[in-house]
């Protein structure tokens, strides 16, 4: 099922939930309910309710999207790193550099087109990934340079494999969801209160306060997906994209 139809139905079953009870509520208020009657302290915690959790809803939106950032993050680091695995191999015999841009250009070539959909269904990198960057060590570490020359790009060249496999690792740390469960039971639970909270104030059935409490709860939906949606950041609609190895391999990746 698509992620916006999941949105859409979220939002759509928010506002009607809300909807719902509100004329079930108005049927239950006798005739002679004064809506000014409602306690002045019920209207401060409403708000205060509502103040805090749209404070928390932020803190989970920023948090969830600094992940993200992160993780694209190390997707530019290790893309770079297996770039300049590449250029700075032009030193060493052409037999040699052959076969290290051969194998950086088979690992980038699995990461874009295979591993990229095995992360963001199992939450977690492949084993043949692994394996790939392993053979991209073996051809840099396993040669002996001839003279000086060589001798002075070796260890660059063994320091961009070790940047390569450190970003590596932290992409798999990114690979599955951030946000705890228990932040989402507190999220999910907030959003039930807050909306709840609403029809303390004693909401009539006049089409203002219906717009109003249909587009509140709309907007809680809307947010909460938005959690969701950057929670893994390789796993779903808005997420961290494999556009760094694209671009510098534009050759291997079509």
């Amino acid at each position: 099922m698509s992620e916006w139809l999941v949105l859409t139905l979220a939002m759509a079953a928010a506002c009607a939930v809300v909807l719902t009870i509100v004329v079930i509520n108005h049927r239950r208020i006798p005739e002679d309910d004064d809506p000014s009657e409602t306690p002045d302290v019920i209207e401060y915690m409403t708000m205060m309710i509502g103040v805090i959790y749209a404070i928390v809803l932020g803190l989970a939106i920023a948090g969830v999207w600094e992940a993200r950032g992160a993780a694209q993050e190390t997707v530019r680091q290790e893309a770079q790193a297996m770039h300049e695995i590449s250029a700075r191999a032009e030193v060493y015999p052409v037999d040699v550099r052959t076969r290290i841009r051969a194998d950086v250009d088979a690992y980038v070539a699995y990461v874009v087109d295979e591993e990229w959909t095995y992360m963001s269904e199992n939450g977690e990198l492949s084993e043949e990934g692994t394996a790939l960057l392993e053979k991209v060590r073996r051809s840099v570490t396993d040669y002996q340079p001839a003279n000086d020359f060589e001798g002075q790009a070796y260890q660059p060249l063994v320091d961009q494999v070790a940047a390569a496999d450190d970003a590596r690792g932290a992409r798999g740390q990114s690979a599955g969801a951030t946000m705890p469960g228990v932040v989402w039971f507190g999220l999910i639970i907030g959003a039930l209160v807050t909306v709840g909270l609403i029809f303390t104030l004693q909401i009539r059935r006049t089409g203002r306060e219906v717009l109003l409490a249909g587009l509140f709860s709309v907007l809680i939906a809307f947010l909460l997906f938005l959690i969701w949606d950057f929670d893994a950041p390789f796993g779903r609609g808005i997420s961290a994209t494999a556009t760094p190895f694209t671009d510098l391999f534009p050759q291997v990746t079509g």
